[in-house]
């Protein structure tokens, strides 16, 4: 059984993000999020909602499970 890796959608997410040249409020504007939410998933102190994950897949036209740290590409 793989184990989660509670770091690794913070760091997809920020290096999604800071590839793209966005801070996190134009992403959290992008997505209609807050701030503070986009801080604390890149940091691991919280885990985003199905939805959250949902949205920020489409946008960054990635899987969920890439963003999940579940598969590298």
């Amino acid at each position: 059984m793989q184990v989660y890796d509670r770091n690794a959608f913070g760091e997809r997410l920020k290096l999604l993000r800071t590839e793209r040249e966005l801070g996190q409020n134009a992403l959290a504007k992008e997505i209609d999020v807050s701030n503070a939410s986009i801080s604390l998933w890149e940091t691991g102190k919280q885990l985003p909602s199905a939805e959250a994950v949902f949205k920020i897949a489409t946008f960054f036209n990635v899987s969920s499970d890439y963003l999940l740290g579940l598969k590298d590409w």
